[in-house]
């Protein structure tokens, strides 16, 4: 007789797997160590994921639920063919670049005028796209450096594009005369980026202890605190006092 394996817990599987993983990093982490988070045998875990490769897939693909889950049919998940999940990776990417708003903004004319509001729109549009996507993001960052396939996918194409692009939104308004820069183009872009990813991805992980009562990140006070410092350091006073618009236009629910 068939084993009959619960498809809800699945999911758990799924979140249980990118913590090991988060934690381990790829190499280090094992099989026992999700089914021990799950109080499960590694037996019964193996009813879900055929390998470590294939949690790690599944864990890139479904934990931050973008995508449903798979019919009770097609479990347990197999191990992903070579590439494959770099591939998933560097597809999630190029949907996510071509719909960001500074992205549109790069396609306007390169002499239009960047008021505050589409910065601070443009910063808490990569904040929330970025949160969106956290628990890949982490796991993809946290485990690259071990599989080569994806690191050059992600420390590559992906961080890469989205320093370049940004660097160039603020390199062209610098030289309009809208911006006016702390530094070079290409460090400002890279803070930018570095900072939003900071609050909506690493923050969440961060493994120190924190108070019982403490509030948890407020996604959209975040987003609009960030935008709002970034404004304020590449817009004159002039500009600002001259502007109606809000520096930092609170992110859609996502």
């Amino acid at each position: 007789m068939a084993r009959v394996i619960p498809t809800e817990r699945f999911a758990a599987v799924v979140a249980a797997a990118a913590q090991v993983f988060i934690t381990h990093g790829y190499q280090r982490a094992q099989i026992q160590d999700v089914a021990d988070a799950l109080g499960l045998g590694k037996g019964t875990l193996y009813g879900y994921a055929r390998s470590k490769a294939a949690l790690f897939a599944a864990a890139v693909r479904y934990a931050d639920g973008h995508e449903p889950l798979p019919a009770p049919a097609d479990l347990p998940v197999p191990a992903p063919a070579d590439g494959e999940t770099a591939q998933l990776v560097t597809t999630r990417l190029a949907a996510g670049i071509s719909d960001l708003k500074l992205t549109h903004a790069l396609a306007g004319p390169s002499t239009a005028s960047a008021e505050p509001a589409e910065l601070g729109g443009i910063v808490t549009d990569l904040y929330q796209r970025l949160a969106q996507h956290r628990t890949a993001i982490k796991l993809v960052d946290r485990c690259a450096p071990e599989l080569p396939e994806l690191a050059e996918v992600w420390f590559g194409a992906g961080r890469h594009a989205q320093v370049s692009a940004l660097a160039e939104y603020l390199a062209r308004h610098e030289h309009a005369g809208t911006l006016t820069l702390p530094g070079p183009a290409a460090l400002v872009a890279r803070t930018i980026i570095e900072l939003c990813t900071l609050w909506a991805v690493h923050c969440h992980f961060d493994p120190a202890p924190t108070p019982t009562d403490a509030d948890p990140i407020d996604d959209t006070a975040v987003a609009a605190m960030l935008a709002t410092l970034i404004v304020r350091a590449t817009t004159s006073e002039q500009t600002l006092a001259a502007s109606a618009a809000p520096l930092a236009p609170h992110p859609p629910a996502s």
